[in-house]
């Protein structure tokens, strides 16, 4: 739908309210230029834009899709369509919300087309408003003030990223494991914001090429310029720092997986020793446990008891001990596959 439309001369609006389209374009033809801002139009309602200011059908099916990555096309009839990605940090959903602001700047009209939710730009066009300096240097100061407000939303998107990356920070550092869902989630947002703000590069600094804007437009651009390049160092660092954190939860998940292997063979190490203790105390009672004759009648008297029971105890364990002391006497030889025993010559 049609937000705003305004006609823009000598560095003032000539009406309030929005006016039809034909007015519009009848009016971009009488001097100063037209800004048309359209919110999520149809395919009819931007057919109708595209018939009355003749725009390229190219460009139109740019602005129809949503692109992943800002761009700035330039056509014969001189019209230039520019693409940007806007975004808003939610903090209930903790979450960036994109949007896709398509701006087609002539010298005699600009239209604006918005996509999505984050791509607010009342307060663009109240601001420049309140520039009749700027205003009065044509269409290409409604530019300068689109893409200031979209730098400028990119700084909270910054700052909000960058709390979360601190609690991520603190909860793997610990020693804690973090969620490893979390910290992918974030890199992948990073990631979406940062193919947002790197391309947007490359359409600033065509803009500052000579000729590309007014000579008083340039120091403004320039600004902008530089916040986007601040915004862009920092995306850039967040995605490293998310990458790093990422390997460190996992050597965190690691050591944890590690402490509990090493719980469990200290727990089989307990039980094999009791296990081992009982073996000879099993054999005895086994051995006594059964009626043969030969025990029934030479087991007549206490001694002949505990010589039998004794020596049934001892003389396990010390084959035990015997065999054990062996085993760590033999060397061990390289063998395909690793380490074997070898018997000393």
């Amino acid at each position: 739908m049609i937000v705003d439309c305004a006609h823009y001369r000598d560095g003032r609006r000539q009406h309030e309210g929005a006016m039809p389209l034909e007015e519009a374009a009848a009016h971009a033809r009488q001097g100063g230029f037209v800004w048309l801002g359209v919110f999520e139009p149809g395919p009819d309602e931007l057919a109708g834009v595209q018939e009355t200011f003749g725009l390229h059908e190219l460009a139109v099916e740019d602005a129809q899709a949503f692109h992943l990555r800002p761009k700035a096309e330039q056509y014969e009839d001189g019209t230039e369509l520019i693409i940007l990605r806007t975004a808003r940090y939610d903090d209930e959903r903790e979450e960036i919300d994109t949007g896709e602001i398509s701006i087609f700047l002539a010298e005699h009209f600009v239209i604006t087309v918005r996509q999505g939710i984050a791509s607010e730009l009342a307060g663009a066009r109240s601001r420049l408003e309140r520039r009749p300096d700027l205003l009065r240097t044509g269409s290409a100061a409604t530019l300068w003030a689109i893409l200031d407000q979209v730098v400028d939303g990119y700084a909270p998107v910054v700052a909000e990223l960058d709390r979360d990356i601190e609690q991520i920070e603190a909860t793997v550092f610990s020693g804690a494991v973090a969620p490893t869902e979390r910290i992918y989630f974030l890199r992948r947002e990073a990631t979406d914001f940062y193919r947002a703000v790197h391309p947007l590069l490359a359409v600033l600094a065509r803009r500052l090429q000579p000729g590309r804007a007014p000579a008083e437009l340039l120091p403004f651009f320039r600004d902008v310029h530089d916040h986007l390049l601040l915004v862009n160092e920092e995306v850039a660092a967040q995605r490293d720092l998310l990458a790093t954190v990422l390997e460190a939860n996992i050597a965190v998940i690691s050591v944890e997986q590690n402490t509990i292997t090493l719980r469990q063979s200290a727990t089989m190490e307990r039980l094999t020793v009791i296990a081992t203790v009982f073996l000879p105390l099993s054999f005895v009672v086994g051995f006594f446990g059964q009626n043969f004759a030969w025990l029934v009648r030479n087991i007549t008297s206490f001694t002949a008891f505990l010589v039998l029971t004794l020596g049934g105890l001892l003389l396990p364990c010390l084959l035990l001990f015997v065999w054990l002391r062996h085993r760590r006497r033999k060397p061990l030889t390289p063998v395909p596959g690793g380490l074997a025993p070898r018997d000393k010559p």
